[in-house]
């Protein structure tokens, strides 16, 4: 929002100085972003007047022009074609430095011979003043222009570039900003009276107005003005609107600009002779519908887009574009003039889809107040009768099915204590709210204010709103900085976000990388790891963001499938992946159960290429032993026992025990699963492991071991088995012999040296007592007794 200081003065006595004003605008809230002055190039500048105009002896289209600047004459050679006797001009003395107006760069006027005559000087146009590209002709002053003023001191300004907050759309006026500057500055601001003569018929027998759709109007006001002569706009409207970045177009378009900058409510402008029925319907557009808009592109409508139409047809896009059809031309001698409230969010709907982007769509946006409707048509109509010499119908047309009444809100001096930390007196604090415009009352002996909210403030809506303005207005620097005190607070218990960490603490020292993924995804990624929906149906988001983020994802599997194949396609040799997330369980027909679970990923080489190490593939056992470890540090006893998952492959899948209880599963990646993924690495495992279940069997009792005072004694133990006996059910009865401190298993076998349908499984046993030192003669007996035990239980023999 570009604000001329010149103008925001016609409203405000501004006693600051400029940057002090923008300073203090900015900690309000309203960010200065630039200060751009006007017109600082402009000395050797100053205000002539044309005395004489003769032709040049040697050129049939150059002029000798003399130029009246006060103190002294001065005649030139020019060859505009607008200059005439007793225009004033803006002349630029030898010396003064101009923008050329072929090059754009500035330069520095110097003397110059013409067809034999020396010309000293030159009167300007508006581009070579920087004030706009306008080229064409000089630019041509008001008459009261004072002779010999310089034209920086007549001419000159300073704009304000503002930029507003969404919640302020009051602030995207003049006098918006006019009343920013008075309560920061303790000023009173002017407001121009905005009555006029109404002259013409009740404006009810020329005009009708119905709101069809009110939820997306909630007010539409009119006036009419006859016997209206286009033209241009009078030269101070024409730089204020230059001076806030508008181009100006006509008497009727600039008076509708410039109170949309004054106000900040936007209005239209309609010739009434083609409004046909003389009637304004405000309504939604229709499928079949189309308009031509003012930029002369034919707008395709729905029923989404808000339109003012008469009796036939649509005759404008309502708070974006006008209608082609009902364009302000030259012939035009009658003007309907439109103020209304339209709903922000329908309007910015429509702009976006349409592209058309305007100053009044962003301000309809940002939610302007309907009681400004009235207001500014009738500073236009007043406008427009003083400078387009039109005539008022008696009164406006007003129409306003969305009035709402806004209650005082109560502001007490507690509240005021506890949000700010500062105490401030009553009469300091009515001050304050009145330099804002709001009013206020003592309500009974409490000492709680009853504050009226003015009208344009729309973003105030409670009591802590009021304590914002307070502050701010005061001024944020005013309120006293103070050290937190009081007692630090207990740190409350979260069990299950403390396994988490630990938990990824532990997986990254196991060698392996976290990844974080959505946990929205496809309906065709659900069904590629749960394709009968085993899981259930999965809840579909009521607004995706994109057809790949539609469900919320019942299983963490296909999200580090994903991941795994992009990693593999980067040719990345070495994959260990996990990530620690929720994933939504359905529930019937109610809210997902969120739980929190582990899963992770393994596949390609065990270590990087060297001459030290063959290249193994990470397996089974690798994975297995990743889940040990983290078992291990989170003081749970885990086994294993063989499972079918229809992700997994069959025999190569075994579930997790901790306690009796199943708490994950884990297991070589089916090659039909890896395929739907695009994964040719073999195998690929995965794991899972229900964190919430987890929580209440993890974290076992401690208890102190000292260190083995006697020798341990180890013996090898080859045992033949059938194929389908677990390793673990043999370590499990050797273990539970009491003199047996540890079992490994450092042997598998399985060839012509065992039977067909056997295998040989060859364990480290390690005896030790810590009372005494073993003999032989009781390993040698606990180890025949261990024997017996697994043939009897497992049909095992020692393999000869």
């Amino acid at each position: 929002m570009k604000v001329s200081l010149k103008w925001l003065e016609d409203y405000v006595n501004l006693s600051l100085p400029t940057r002090e004003l923008a300073e203090k605008l900015t900690m309000a809230g309203s960010e200065v972003a630039t200060i751009e002055v006007i017109g600082e190039n402009w000395e050797g500048i100053s205000i002539g007047q044309v005395t004489a105009l003769e032709k040049h002896p040697d050129a049939d289209r150059l002029l000798l022009a003399t130029i009246d600047l006060g103190e002294e004459s001065i005649t030139v050679v020019t060859g505009a074609p607008n200059l005439e006797e007793g225009q004033k001009v803006p002349f630029a003395r030898v010396g003064a430095q101009l923008i050329d107006g072929h090059t754009g760069e500035l330069v520095k006027l110097k003397p110059a011979k013409i067809r034999g005559i020396r010309s000293e000087g030159m009167a300007c146009s508006e581009k070579e003043l920087g004030i706009s590209d306008r080229h064409e002709g000089i630019m041509i002053l008001p008459p009261e222009a004072p002779v010999g003023m310089p034209l920086f001191q007549y001419m000159g300004d300073t704009i304000l570039d503002l930029s507003i907050t969404p919640n302020r759309p009051d602030c995207l006026s003049v006098i918006g900003i006019a009343r920013e500057a008075a309560a920061l500055t303790i000023q009173a601001t002017h407001i121009p009276d905005i009555s006029y003569e109404e002259q013409g018929a009740p404006i009810e027998d020329l005009v009708s107005v119905e709101i069809a759709d009110p939820d997306l109007c909630s007010r539409y006001c009119a006036s009419l003005v006859t016997d209206v002569k286009i033209g241009p706009s009078p030269q101070w409207m024409q730089q204020r609107l230059l001076a806030c970045g508008m181009r100006p177009i006509s008497n009727i378009v600039d008076i509708t600009n410039y109170v949309m900058l004054e106000y900040g409510q936007p209005l239209h402008a309609f010739d009434y002779q083609q409004v046909k029925g003389k009637k304004v319907i405000v309504r939604r557009g229709k499928d079949n519908e189309s308009l031509f808009t003012l930029d002369g592109i034919e707008r395709a409508l729905n029923t989404d887009m808000l339109v003012i139409a008469d009796e036939t047809d649509p005759i404008a896009l309502a708070g974006v574009m006008g209608g082609a059809d009902s364009e302000v031309i030259d012939p035009t001698t009658s003007i309907l003039l439109e103020s209304a409230n339209f709903y922000g969010g329908s309007i910015r709907r429509t702009s976006m889809r349409l592209n058309l982007r305007s100053e009044a769509s962003s301000r309809f946006e940002k939610g302007i107040s309907p009681e400004l409707a009235p207001i500014a048509l009738r500073r236009a109509t007043q406008l427009l009768i003083e400078l387009a010499g039109g005539k008022a119908a008696k009164g406006i047309v007003d129409v306003y099915p969305g009035r709402m009444t806004r209650e005082p809100i109560t502001l007490s001096r507690e509240r005021i204590g506890r949000i700010l930390g500062v105490e401030f007196d009553i009469e300091r604090i009515r001050e304050v709210l009145s330099s804002l415009g709001l009013s206020s009352e003592l309500a009974g002996v409490s000492g709680n204010l009853s504050v009226a909210v003015p009208y344009w403030r729309t973003d105030i809506n409670l009591a802590d709103d009021l304590i914002e303005e307070i502050a701010r207005i005061i001024g944020y620097d005013e309120i006293p900085t103070t050290m937190l005190h009081g007692e630090i607070p207990e740190r409350l218990p979260a069990p299950l976000l403390s396994l988490r960490e630990t938990v990824r603490d532990i997986l990254v020292g196991c060698g392996m990388q976290e990844v974080i993924t959505y946990s929205q995804t496809s309906q065709a990624m659900l069904d590629r790891i749960d394709p009968q929906h085993k899981l259930g149906p999965a809840l579909r988001i009521a607004n995706p963001m994109s057809l790949e983020q539609e469900y919320l994802r019942t299983s963490l599997r296909a999200s580090l499938l994903a991941c795994f194949a992009a990693n593999e396609r980067h040719k990345q040799e070495d994959i260990r992946l996990f990530e620690v997330g929720k994933v939504y369980l359905p529930r019937g027909n109610d809210l997902p159960e969120e739980r929190e679970t582990l899963a992770g990923i393994l596949g390609g080489l065990r270590c990087d290429h060297s001459w030290l190490s063959e290249e193994d593939t990470l397996d089974f056992f690798d994975a297995k032993g990743v889940l040990e470890t983290l078992f291990s540090r989170l003081r749970a006893d885990a086994s294993f026992k063989p499972v079918e998952d229809q992700n997994l492959a069959p025999g190569r899948t075994a579930e997790v025990i901790v306690d009796g209880q199943k708490v994950g599963v884990l297991g070589e990646v089916h090659p039909r699963t890896a395929a739907l993924f695009d994964i040719s690495s073999q195998p690929v495992i995965l794991f899972e492991v229900d964190l919430e279940k987890l929580l209440s069997l993890a974290g076992a009792e401690l208890r102190y071991q000292p260190i083995p005072r006697f020798p341990e004694i180890a013996r090898d133990l080859a045992l033949v088995v059938d194929a389908d006996i677990a390793a673990s059910k043999l370590q499990d009865i050797i273990r539970s012999f009491s003199l047996v401190s540890q079992v490994t298993l450092f042997d598998v076998y399985s060839g012509d040296k065992v039977p067909k349908g056997k295998k040989s499984l060859a364990f480290s046993v390690r005896y030790q007592s810590p009372q005494r030192t073993l003999t032989d003669e009781e390993v040698n007996r606990t180890q025949q007794e261990i024997i017996e035990r697994l043939q009897r239980e497992s049909g095992a023999t020692l393999r000869s």
